[in-house]
């Protein structure tokens, strides 16, 4: 709602600005006794907004992993469809979290852009591999060699991904590790399930 009043009251001076100039001869108008107030709020912790935006970015393959589906393993059929559902749920994932770390670009600390890069290619290689192992138990349906393999590979992702330190590309920087210490999203990332 505030939005709002305040695009409204911004159309309105605008308004009233153009009607006090129709049909009058161009004159300085008098100074405005109470001029308006502009505050400008300055980012008051850039590193900490940085490193907010890097945990988000990777709460998106988190809250994923924390909501897979399970695998059926009653039938070879079903074992595949469920794996297949499972490891399209962890590539969705992994591009969530890559866009928003691509996104986010390099951190407002000098030559600290290392580990995020090192997340991000170790999330590609992952969500590549992934993707592969679903490719293949989705051709190799009907073919138990075949599917065997695939969920293999997906057990390998799965155990990739597992090893992961999402936060890697806060903790190799003091200053990007102490902004994370500033971030709630980092706060709760960091946190031992339980």
């Amino acid at each position: 709602m505030r939005q709002r009043s305040t695009v409204f009251a911004a159309l309105t001076t605008m308004i009233a600005i153009g009607l006090t100039g129709c049909g009058q001869p161009a004159t300085e108008p008098p100074p405005d006794p109470d001029p308006p107030v502009t505050t400008v709020v300055p980012h008051a912790d850039p590193a900490a907004d940085w490193a907010a935006g890097y945990c988000d970015a990777v709460t998106h393959l988190v809250r994923t992993l924390a909501e897979l589906p399970a695998v059926d393993p009653s039938t070879p059929q079903k074992a595949s469809r469920t794996s297949s559902d499972l490891l399209s749920s962890v590539v969705g994932g992994l591009d969530q979290s890559l866009a928003g770390l691509n996104a986010l670009g390099a951190p407002p600390v000098p030559s600290a852009d290392a580990g995020r890069k090192d997340v991000i290619r170790q999330f590609a290689e992952i969500r590549a591999q992934a993707e592969n192992a679903r490719q293949r138990i989705e051709t190799g349906r009907g073919d138990a060699p075949a599917t065997k393999a695939a969920l293999g590979e997906a057990k390998a992702a799965l155990d990739r991904i597992d090893a992961l330190d999402y936060l890697k590309g806060l903790k190799d920087v003091p200053a990007l590790a102490a902004a994370g210490q500033r971030a709630p999203a980092c706060r709760r990332l960091d946190q031992p399930a339980g």
